[in-house]
């Protein structure tokens, strides 16, 4: 048996984060897998970037269809057995949203959720996107246990918002059809292993650089760490690390035992 600390961070954008003590704080952090979101770079670029963590294999995804948008990574101090890439439908593989690494007897997914847009105008791509999402987890979960992280762009409870009744179906990341979509997945057999653990704690992962969020803590809990049901007795703690800066979100993190 062995325990494992896991950790999930958009870091929008990799090249400005390196400037902001990313590394120092990894490597404070220490975790045996990270996984990054919004690395906004081509594959290339965030690999040279991740040459500053030697001590981990880095993979890397990257949007084909804009430059400088989107884009995930995988860090990982042990080898995966294999790394594959996007969910093999063409609509949703365009923006490297989706990294798998397989290991012996888990799954890691890092995910980077489409957002809805400012005025809703990708909130119906946004639904088949969480449709087909949820499938593919399903497919891989069915294969052996799929730990899947990262920035899934919706805050599910009232809780999870600090100005849930001014955002309630007007903004991007909390419309009933997004909650609804989360639901899906919940009730898929996955779990929500922050909220699980401590249903009542306030936690924000995200703060509006525009409005100084972070400042007054008017923020959003949309970074999650989510397992199956079958998997969260072996759960230890997750984590929301709000005092590691550099992005306008901060670092979510699990530690689990695992064979």
């Amino acid at each position: 048996m062995l325990q494992l600390h896991f950790v999930s961070w958009n870091v929008n954008g990799i090249r400005a984060i390196l400037k902001k003590e990313f590394v120092e704080n990894v490597r404070a952090m220490a975790p045996d897998i990270i996984c990054l979101q919004e690395t906004k770079a081509a594959k290339e670029e965030t690999l040279a970037a991740l040459e500053s963590l030697p001590e981990y294999k880095a993979y890397a995804n990257s949007s084909k269809a804009r430059k400088g948008y989107s884009g995930t990574a995988i860090l990982s101090k042990v080898e995966p057995l294999d790394v594959t890439y996007d969910i093999s439908i063409e609509e949703f593989d365009q923006e490297g949203r989706v990294i798998v690494a397989e290991y012996a007897t888990y799954f890691v997914v890092t995910v980077y959720t489409p957002n809805s847009g400012e005025v809703l105008s990708r909130l119906d791509f946004r639904q088949r996107w969480d449709h087909a999402f949820r499938e593919y987890m399903l497919w891989l979960n069915r294969r052996k246990p799929v730990i899947m992280c990262g920035d899934f762009n919706v805050a599910h409870q009232p809780i999870d918002l600090a100005l849930p009744k001014e955002n309630y179906n007007k903004s991007a990341g909390y419309t009933q059809q997004e909650i609804d979509g989360f639901d899906r997945l919940l009730n898929s057999g996955f779990i929500d292993s922050f909220r699980h653990l401590y249903p009542d704690t306030v936690k924000y992962s995200y703060w509006n650089f525009i409005t100084n969020g972070r400042a007054k803590n008017v923020g959003w809990r949309i970074d999650h760490f989510m397992v199956p049901e079958k998997m969260m007795k072996y759960v230890h703690d997750a984590y929301v690390y709000d005092q590691y800066h550099g992005s306008d979100h901060c670092p979510v993190g699990l530690k689990v035992t695992l064979t």
